[in-house]
């Protein structure tokens, strides 16, 4: 698979293998998840990082855009909308092998308007060992550079026009040194991946990514990726639950089942983006799933609004429903 139709700068990063058209609009898309990976890394209990399926859901979009419908390399995807739910997060475990995983798509194209604008919606299932365990869709359009460089002319809220130099950085984002948190308390390894950064008020969270990351910004970007804010709402949320006390209780421990992620504008790199928590919702018991909503905020307008859906992933917790998000930005 080449690294370019999927949209990522690095080999390292494309999950999605192969694709077959099945019928008219459906298609059978194999990926493979890394044992461990440097962010998206198994959680305490071996399960495999739900954001991965996130990203294949966004690699497939590209990819059958690009290979099976035509759209020219160089346009521009923009997301409305990405919904994933996990129904059995144990069929998630990491074995000593790579975990190969099958998306069952439909395409339906949306508010098409070729060859100037492209609209579509992808419905999946995710399949792992020949169990369907998961479910999501994704909507975006597409736009020539032409257009989309308009767009931004449009929706920017500062006069930085937000192009990062050649070596790969996000250009605009402030140069003082971060003060993330301890990367543990947010679910990963390293202090470079906590995108989480203490505001001037207690509980104030900031979403501040290292801008040299090499997943996070893999390629040059003039707002914040997607998968940067939805991976701000989940270490949020991570944080949220072990300082609750929910994260353990009586041995238990919980694995984000979903999210749901509405996009009401582009987050732009040089302006600070608060993310706020306007609801936290604990189960009746024990077992039941934790549901929060966030916003992320930036000059005073929430940019996207999130609900995250957790699950004891030690107990066989029932399916979750309605688990949607919508995707920040463009899915480049």
């Amino acid at each position: 698979m080449s690294r370019q139709l999927v949209h990522r700068a690095a080999v390292a990063e494309v999950f999605v293998t192969d694709g077959v058209r099945a019928s008219d609009g459906g298609f059978v898309v194999a990926a493979q998840w890394p044992r461990d990976h440097a962010l998206y890394h198994p959680d305490d209990n071996g399960l495999a990082d739900p954001m991965l399926f996130a990203e294949t859901i966004r690699q497939t979009l590209l990819y059958l855009g690009h290979v099976h419908f035509g759209i020219p390399l160089g346009h521009r995807f923009v997301g409305r909308d990405l919904d994933f739910e996990i129904y059995d997060p144990e069929l998630l475990r990491v074995g000593g092998t790579p975990l190969p995983v099958l998306l069952d798509v439909r395409w339906a194209w949306e508010d098409n308007r070729p060859p100037r604008r492209y609209g579509m919606r992808l419905e999946v299932k995710l399949t792992v060992g020949g169990r369907v365990c998961g479910r999501g869709s994704i909507g975006a359009f597409v736009v020539d550079d032409r257009s989309y460089s308009l767009l931004r002319r449009l929706t920017r809220k500062t006069g930085s026009e937000g192009h990062p130099p050649d070596g790969g950085t996000a250009a605009g984002w402030p140069t003082p040194r971060r003060r993330t948190g301890p990367a543990p308390s947010v679910g990963r390894l390293r202090a470079k991946d906590c995108v989480l950064e203490p505001g001037e008020s207690p509980g104030q969270w900031l979403l501040r990514p290292d801008p040299n990351h090499a997943i996070l910004f893999d390629h040059p970007t003039d707002h914040l990726p997607l998968m940067v804010i939805l991976e701000g709402f989940r270490q949020l949320g991570y944080l949220h639950l072990h300082e609750s006390g929910s994260w353990v209780d009586g041995g238990r421990s919980y694995a984000l089942a979903g999210a749901s992620v509405d996009c009401a504008a582009f987050a732009e790199l040089d302006e600070p983006v608060s993310l706020v928590t306007e609801a936290y919702e604990p189960g009746v018991g024990p077992d039941d799933p934790v549901r929060m909503r966030i916003s992320a905020v930036q000059g005073g307008s929430a940019v996207a609004t999130a609900t995250l859906v957790w699950v004891c992933a030690q107990t066989g917790a029932a399916p979750v429903g309605g688990s949607r998000a919508l995707l920040c930005g463009t899915a480049d």
